[in-house]
């Protein structure tokens, strides 16, 4: 149970609101953070992996450091656990959105990934879509350049399309 402080701190954050920080801690389940203003100089705000970034990453240092100053968007607090769950990707523009503007056209790509269902290709900074089968047989493996066309961009599923474009 928190305490009388940290509730009332918490009870002050409102969703949607923006709070500054530090980075206290870094772990593979999301990232620690002392927001300014906190009583007490206790740790209270917690960034799960999903509110990182919106682009894929191994670890949730590649994003962030432990120090680094932050700004974030509250999205709730806890007063019975005495924390709030902040946003860093929620201040940041989403990437995919603007991609959304390039379905119909044709790119060169870079294979990220192969799956049974098809291979993963890096078509820009932060962004993968999907060839799937058939058509990602021609690929030899991970590395590999390929030519697609942007058949979809799904904003909501967060999900791009590819459709593999043979040579010649």
């Amino acid at each position: 149970m928190a305490s009388g402080a940290i509730r009332d701190f918490l009870g002050g954050l409102r969703p949607g609101g923006i709070v500054t920080g530090a980075v206290e801690s870094i772990h593979t389940f999301g990232v620690f953070v002392r927001i300014d203003g906190e009583p007490d100089g206790r740790c209270t705000g917690f960034i799960r992996i999903p509110e990182l970034a919106w682009t894929r990453y191994e670890h949730p240092s590649d994003i962030v450091r432990v120090g680094e100053r932050l700004s974030l968007e509250v999205l709730h607090a806890d007063l019975d656990r005495g924390q709030a769950s902040l946003s860093l990707r929620a201040l940041r523009e989403d990437p995919l959105v603007a991609f959304a503007d390039t379905v119909g056209q044709v790119v060169t790509g870079l294979v990220t990934k192969l799956v049974p269902f098809g291979v993963f290709v890096r078509v820009a900074d932060g962004i993968e879509g999907l060839v799937p089968l058939p058509e990602s047989r021609q690929v030899a493996g991970e590395g590999d350049e390929l030519t697609v066309k942007i058949v979809e961009v799904d904003l909501e599923r967060r999900r791009v399309l590819l459709s593999a474009v043979s040579a010649g």
